[in-house]
């Protein structure tokens, strides 16, 4: 039998987007048939940002969506000031939906005097009453624990691995980490695309620079790729060197075809060039980040996050399990 999938009282449900990632937040209200609300964000001459909600949102449900994603802190600061108002203006809840979470690379201590950034970022979201956090693949789990308040952590996996069922490339496959931090992330992808096995660039240092100051470059992998699809999965792919260098690698192991997956496409500097240079036949990922032109590329594979997004907004707001966005699309809906 089929979930439920429409909102019970919508009427009393306002989404709200800031400007970030206002394409996939119109995604996700035409998916809810809902309207996206009306709010104005301007800027004093000396860059001191002001919000106003332009409607009514007394006793109501919001949903605020935003990624702290570049311009990091302007964003960050959009959605804070944006709570605050939401709260002076008598909203009932405040759920934040922020598809990237900025800062969450910073989730601990890895060297004396260094910031624990991430929960510092929590608690200016709990410092600000928000409700509820709804974000996508942290780049640490643990991050959740940074709150004392409800925290819907989605996995954007199912939609990854859908496109490439849909592609026709579930047989002969490796699922490879690009470092031995990605293995947990690589296994659960792996199990979701039918038990495939997985492969482990050996790279033994934390630090992507020689004492030289050149690339460290990676020359082993535990596995075997020989003759197969291989599949490098991140969470971020932020410069590129990371899943390129991997490409290069698996490409002298023998490995027949090579893609990159990424949720998160934050793609610094010359990220996009280097892709497109790169081994890897395509490189995809999902709309968490609005991608400028400057780093849209040939092999470049953006995929929607607007689904899983209206998927558990519908069963938030009706009280209804989450579990089911944790399958692949197709079996979303089974019992």
């Amino acid at each position: 039998m089929e979930k439920m999938t429409e909102l019970k009282n919508a009427a009393q449900v306002r989404l709200f987007a800031l400007n970030s990632n206002r394409p996939l937040a119109e995604k996700v209200a035409e998916l809810l048939g809902l309207p996206l609300n009306e709010c104005t964000v301007s800027h004093f001459a000396d860059g001191e940002i002001a919000v106003t909600i332009d409607e009514s949102v007394r006793g109501c449900e919001v949903y605020v969506i935003q990624a702290v994603s570049d311009p990091v802190n302007t964003n960050l600061m959009e959605l804070l000031i944006m709570v605050d108002a939401l709260r002076r203006a008598s909203a009932k809840k405040v759920n934040v939906v922020m598809p990237y979470y900025g800062y969450a690379r910073q989730d601990r201590k890895a060297r004396s005097r260094e910031p624990i950034t991430a929960k510092l970022v929590a608690n200016l979201l709990e410092m600000d009453q928000i409700d509820r956090l709804i974000t996508i693949d942290l780049h640490a789990p643990q991050v959740q624990g940074f709150f004392d308040i409800p925290v819907d952590h989605l996995m954007a996996a199912p939609t990854l691995i859908q496109y490439f069922l849909d592609q026709g490339l579930s047989e002969n496959v490796v699922i490879v980490a690009p470092d031995h931090a990605g293995v947990n992330l690589v296994r659960r992808f792996a199990e979701l695309i039918g038990g495939a096995p997985i492969a482990i660039v050996d790279k033994r240092t934390e630090d992507n620079r020689t004492a030289g100051g050149e690339e460290h470059i990676p020359d082993m992998i535990i596995g075997d790729v020989k003759r197969k699809t291989a599949i490098v999965v991140d969470d971020i792919v932020d410069t590129g060197h990371r899943m390129t260098a991997s490409a290069a690698l698996l490409k002298k192991f023998g490995a027949k075809d090579i893609y990159g997956v990424a949720t998160h496409a934050v793609l610094s500097g010359e990220a996009a060039a280097e892709l497109q240079a790169s081994d890897l036949k395509q490189v995809v990922v999902t709309d968490t980040i609005k991608l400028p032109a400057a780093k849209q590329f040939d092999k470049l594979v953006q995929l929607s996050v607007a689904p899983l997004i209206k998927g558990a907004l519908v069963r938030i707001h009706n009280h209804e399990s989450i579990h089911d966005l944790y399958k692949l699309p197709a079996h979303q809906n089974d019992q």
